[in-house]
């Protein structure tokens, strides 16, 4: 079982660990998350880039990616924080990059451990709820990222190919830093680096 030392790992680095360390000790604890995600798709084979799964997922992943775009940017006008970022091509290129990290964990640890201890529906739901947890106690992030990873698991457990899903994570984290300001999204913080927040 894999699920519960990467989820040691970020609840001890983002509430103990990160308080008392330098900001590239996150890079490390990427690393262990990847290493440990690495480690779990040898074993089982799961690598999560089925190629005749990709254009299905991306259907589908279009499919919720596009509604959720309207939503932020809809919610973003009436709040009326709309802006523009200095640099979003080079947002965009980090995102992917962390986005395609987290669901490569999400997907091929957490959703397929969450499924194999409860049934292929509960762990949907399951791993959703734990990615939400991951979030708090940002009270934007935590239920986005729970409703925004339900999704998520429902289009890869179909189609398992998460480089749709990666790109939807990205697009997403871009436009809601487009949408909204720091008050309503907590400047993305979570765990302990929320609490110290202004």
């Amino acid at each position: 079982m894999f699920s519960l030392p990467l989820l040691a790992v970020i609840v001890a680095y983002t509430w103990i660990v990160a308080p008392l360390t330098p900001r590239w000790a996150g890079h490390v604890v990427t690393l262990v998350v990847l290493g440990l995600s690495l480690v779990k798709a040898a074993k089982t084979g799961e690598w999560g880039l089925r190629p005749a799964a990709f254009l299905p997922a991306l259907r589908a992943a279009a499919a919720l990616t596009l509604p959720a775009l309207a939503v932020i940017y809809a919610v973003g006008s009436a709040r009326g924080t709309l802006h523009a970022r200095p640099h979003p091509e080079r947002d965009l290129a980090f995102l992917v990059v962390w986005a395609a990290g987290q669901q490569f964990a999400l997907q091929t640890v957490l959703l397929r451990e969450a499924q194999a201890v409860t049934s292929r529906r509960t762990g949907l739901v399951l791993a959703a709820a734990v990615f939400g947890a991951l979030h708090l106690p940002n009270p934007f992030l935590a239920p986005v990222t729970f409703l925004a990873a339900l999704g998520w698991c429902w289009v890869y457990d179909r189609h398992p190919n998460l480089l749709p899903l990666a790109l939807s994570h990205a697009v997403c984290t871009l436009a809601i830093l487009h949408a909204f300001d720091d008050g309503l999204t907590g400047r993305l913080r979570i765990g302990y680096a929320y609490l110290q927040l202004d």
